[in-house]
C-alpha cells in the first residue's frame, strides 16, 4: 500500500476561547482568516509560504466526544529573524505574559516563550550558533538541522 501524497498540513487547535484566541492570532501573529464560521477558523499568514492554522470549538460534534477539551500541552514555534524586537513588541509593548523569559540556550536557539489565550505556547525563536556541547547533534552539522 502507498501513501497518497501530501496536499496540504497544518495544526487544528481545539479551544474554548475560539474568538480572543483568533484575534491573538490575527493581531499579534500576523495571521489573516481564510474561513470563519462560529465553531471553526481558517487562518493564514499572509506571505509566502502561507502557514496555515486553524481553530476548532472544542465542543463541537466534529472532534470525537472523548477528546472534546482545549489543546494541552503544546507549543507553537515561530522562527523570526529578531527575537529580541518581537519579544519588544509582544511583552514590552502589547503587554504580553513571558512564560519564558527572553534567554539564549546552549542548544542553538535565543527566544521566549508566551502564552495564547487558548492555553498554547508560542516559542518565538532565532536559531543561534549552539555550543560545542550541541553541534555534533544537528544532523547537517551546520548548526541547524
Amino acid at each position: 500500500m502507498t501513501t497518497s501524497a501530501v496536499t496540504s498540513f497544518y495544526p487544528v487547535l481545539c479551544t474554548e476561547r475560539l474568538s480572543e484566541s483568533v484575534a491573538f492570532y490575527s493581531t499579534l501573529l500576523g495571521f489573516e482568516t481564510t474561513y470563519t464560521s462560529d465553531w471553526y477558523v481558517s487562518l493564514r499568514r499572509p506571505e509566502p509560504p502561507y502557514y496555515e492554522l486553524a481553530l476548532v470549538a472544542a465542543g463541537h460534534e466534529t472532534v470525537p466526544e472523548t477528546y472534546r477539551r482545549p489543546a494541552q500541552g503544546l507549543l507553537l514555534n515561530f522562527e523570526v529573524a529578531d527575537v529580541d524586537a518581537e519579544y519588544t513588541r509582544l511583552v514590552t509593548e502589547a503587554g504580553l505574559k513571558a512564560e519564558l523569559p527572553l534567554r539564549s540556550e546552549a542548544f542553538g536557539q535565543r527566544h521566549f516563550i508566551v502564552a495564547a489565550p487558548d492555553g498554547v505556547l508560542i516559542d518565538v525563536i532565532t536559531p543561534i550558533a549552539p555550543t560545542e556541547e550541541y553541534a555534533d547533534a544537528y544532523q547537517d552539522q551546520s548548526g541547524r538541522t
